[in-house]
């Protein structure tokens, strides 16, 4: 800003830059998504014989992917039942379907999902506080899991004799930064002073890393990380081990149904057993941890398709298998959310006139 500008005139610039940064950086992140799909995958294999593959499957097979999948929508909601007391399990679908299907399918779908989320949650009675605790929470415990699954799957995979120099590299930055991640966690919880330590590292680091983006300073940060920690104390004495049980029952499921997917195309345990499709996936979930591009579209099909067929699956049914698992957990949601969205809005319009 110059001498002579004052702030209210150079916010209207600095809005507009943002804004430009945010949609440019959506629309880099669909055309990276469409060239992984359109232009690399199917350079992997010959999509004659993946339709070949998808056309074979059995009445008996896909009555099984499709309760698996039913299975497997319903799991996350367990998750946020133990993350927020009281909450019934058709609320938490209700909520988990719509913002799933929100942050799949809109730019800057994470956001809206989130916006989402709140409005939702608070329709049903919820405080801000609680909200935020509970997504925080589940979050966290998200990331602990996608953390840890690599390395169960490399004593897996080593238990077998065929440790990976790739999974084997995972593994160890997993294993490192899970224990760094439960140390902080510790550590917030049990003391106000680190808490506030940490959360002024971390705002200070966050700053830097989103400056490049037009985001931030964080001051705060050691503020809100105090504020967490009383709000976390009481509910994770409580809850912390439902909180992990049904983490973990969240990411096996999803597992399970890309290994019957496996299966189901003919897939073999000799070509690709369940320890070495556990690995694929546990690498491919770490990596998209990051999101490159919305739901991890183009990245998870090319990703785990690569693993898979690396680890020793025929190429045309690996795609085959993998374009099966994402149809069902990524396409199936957007209409299911869309339902869902529907008749929350028919109930809010219908409280609102009974008030």
């Amino acid at each position: 800003m110059s001498p002579d500008e004052s702030p209210a005139e150079a916010e209207p610039g600095r809005t507009g830059s943002s804004k430009l940064r945010r949609i440019v950086g959506v629309a880099a992140s669909f055309v990276v998504a469409i060239a992984l799909l359109v232009g690399v995958l199917p350079a992997l294999a010959d999509f004659s014989e993946v339709w070949a593959a998808i056309t074979s499957l059995s009445v008996a097979e896909v009555a099984a992917l499709l309760a698996f999948s039913v299975w497997n929508l319903l799991t996350y909601q367990f998750v946020m039942m133990a993350a927020m007391p009281g909450l019934s399990l058709g609320r938490a679908f209700m909520v988990g379907q719509i913002s799933t299907a929100v942050s799949n399918t809109v730019p800057a779908g994470s956001a809206v999902g989130i916006g989402i989320t709140y409005a939702m949650f608070s329709s049903y009675g919820y405080s801000a506080a609680e909200i935020g605790l509970a997504a925080a929470l589940s979050g966290v415990w998200n990331l602990f899991v996608k953390l840890g699954l690599p390395i169960f799957a490399l004593a897996l995979v080593a238990f077998r004799g065929d440790a990976n120099p790739a999974l084997l590299s995972t593994a160890v930055v997993g294993l490192g930064t899970l224990v760094g991640a439960v140390t902080a966690m510790v550590l917030v919880v049990r003391s106000e002073r680190l808490a506030a330590r940490i959360g002024a590292w971390l705002g200070r680091a966050a700053s830097v890393a989103a400056r490049p983006i037009g985001r931030g300073p964080f001051p705060d940060w050691a503020d809100r990380f105090i504020a967490f920690r009383s709000r976390t104390q009481g509910l994770l004495r409580q809850r912390w081990h439902w909180l992990t049980a049904t983490s973990l029952l969240s990411h096996l499921s999803l597992f399970a149904l890309l290994l019957v997917s496996l299966r189901a195309v003919g897939v073999t345990s000799a070509a690709v057993s369940a320890p070495e499709a556990l690995a694929a996936f546990a690498l491919v979930r770490l990596v998209t941890a990051l999101p490159v591009t919305p739901g991890g579209i183009g990245v998870v099909e090319l990703g785990m398709s690569a693993a898979l067929a690396v680890a020793g699956g025929d190429e045309s049914q690996v795609v085959a298998a993998v374009l099966i698992y994402r149809s069902l957990t990524y396409l199936l949601q957007v209409p299911i959310g869309l339902v869902c969205w529907i008749l929350w809005r028919v109930g809010v319009r219908r409280a609102a006139v009974s008030s």
